[in-house]
């Protein structure tokens, strides 16, 4: 990987790092997409709906921004949609059922020391983890 390789990545993190210490210091609240974007939809009964649309919003001209000035061969999308729907609404659930999302439990959770978020994270991985074994080598399913 070239030094600009390293970059992109190194950028990304100190700014997640970044965007979640003041949206903490500012807001009082920590930074979970699941709950930005719960209250973006309206469905959070105490989140602002308009923070949530900006964060969204600051996510999706993030992405723009970045695939821009990397200028990287386009993305395809190998799934059947349908696939990719039932397993949006599977993660979309398994965030509500435990009370945040990797970002909130992982990035802030972790970084205030809190229990909760790091047995939150370690099932997050474990999960992702045996998923991958199970599809890629018990299944044979290759991406």
């Amino acid at each position: 990987m070239t030094e600009l390789g390293y970059l992109w990545p190194l950028t990304g993190g100190l700014l997640i790092g970044l965007s979640a210490g003041l949206y903490l210091l500012l807001n009082g609240r920590i930074a979970g997409i699941s709950g930005l974007a719960a209250a973006a939809a309206g469905l959070a009964d105490d989140g602002d709906s308009k923070l949530g649309l900006g964060f969204l919003a600051g996510i999706i001209a993030g992405a723009w921004l970045a695939a821009a000035l990397i200028r990287q061969s386009e993305i395809v999308i190998t799934s059947s949609p349908a696939l990719l729907i039932a397993a949006g609404l599977i993660v979309g659930y398994g965030t509500r059922l435990g009370s945040g999302c990797t970002s909130g439990h992982g990035i802030c959770g972790l970084a205030r020391l809190s229990s909760r978020s790091l047995a939150a994270t370690a099932i997050f991985m474990t999960v992702a983890a045996a998923t991958v074994f199970v599809t890629r080598h018990l299944l044979g399913v290759q991406p």
